[in-house]
């Protein structure tokens, strides 16, 4: 009997401890995401700020879509189709809708922020700093790209199965290349212009998950109310016992 508690407490330890290595990882990789993104952004915005032409790799890879998928532009319509609000905002929608239900909180909050406060920062403030120029239009870091990156990444951060949060990575990264040959294509932006946004998506979505998990952990819970069908201790109604007739 006491050998069989030990296993099953011993089993319990394990498969706690991996949890917590599970957990442990998973941090580490969002943080190196994270670092890797802004590393990207800023690196290709610095290098390319006040340009308004193509740089070297800009130009090889506009050939190649060019020659690939040059005049085919029903083709590159459809690849871009999912950095469009239309279909962008119903599945944010669809996200919060489900933490909601679930009462996460945490979830609602980062899928109400996380994707405008990117868009923001792109089309507010980073496009006139760095003033590179497609044709007549500011172009880094690509706001159409950067809502759908980050819409993606809330999307991994709110999955709980490092797996398939892995593969819901993998489909998002495919996703956003395609979406990116389709801009290319149909002359919206350079390709640098595509991976900034991405760059700057994967940022600030951690950034702003782990904001919202520091201010979840300092908020105070409220106390639990006692429940109606518990009375106190000496009482069989929740009244003060009445005294002794002796």
């Amino acid at each position: 009997m006491v050998t069989d508690l030990r296993r099953g407490r011993d089993r319990i330890t394990r498969r706690l401890g991996g949890i917590e290595r599970a957990a442990r990882i998973r941090s580490a990789v969002t943080l190196g995401t994270a670092v890797a993104g802004l590393t990207v952004f800023l690196v290709l915005g610095l290098a390319f700020a006040g340009d308004r032409a193509f740089a070297a790799p800009d130009a090889r890879i506009a050939e190649a879509v060019e020659n690939t998928l040059g005049g085919n532009e029903f083709v590159l319509r459809v690849l871009v189709l999912p950095t469009e609000p239309y279909v962008l905002l119903p599945a944010l929608v669809l996200l919060a809708t489900g933490c909601a239900v679930r009462r996460h909180w945490t979830g609602l909050a980062l899928t109400a922020l996380a994707p405008p406060v990117a868009v923001m920062l792109s089309s507010w403030v980073l496009k006139p700093w760095f003033g590179r120029y497609y044709d007549d239009h500011l172009a880094y870091p690509s706001g159409h790209t950067a809502s759908l990156a980050a819409t993606l990444a809330v999307v991994v951060l709110l999955i709980r199965a490092a797996r398939t949060a892995l593969l819901v990575a993998c489909v998002g990264v495919l996703l956003v290349a395609a979406a990116g040959i389709g801009m290319i294509g149909l002359h919206y932006h350079y390709a640098t212009d595509v991976a900034g946004g991405a760059g700057l998506a994967a940022a600030v979505v951690p950034l702003v998950a782990a904001v919202l998990t520091a201010g979840a952990r300092a908020w105070p819970r409220p106390a639990r109310a006692r429940s109606g069908g518990s009375p106190p201790a000496g009482t069989s109604s929740g009244s003060h016992p009445g005294s002794s007739p002796r």
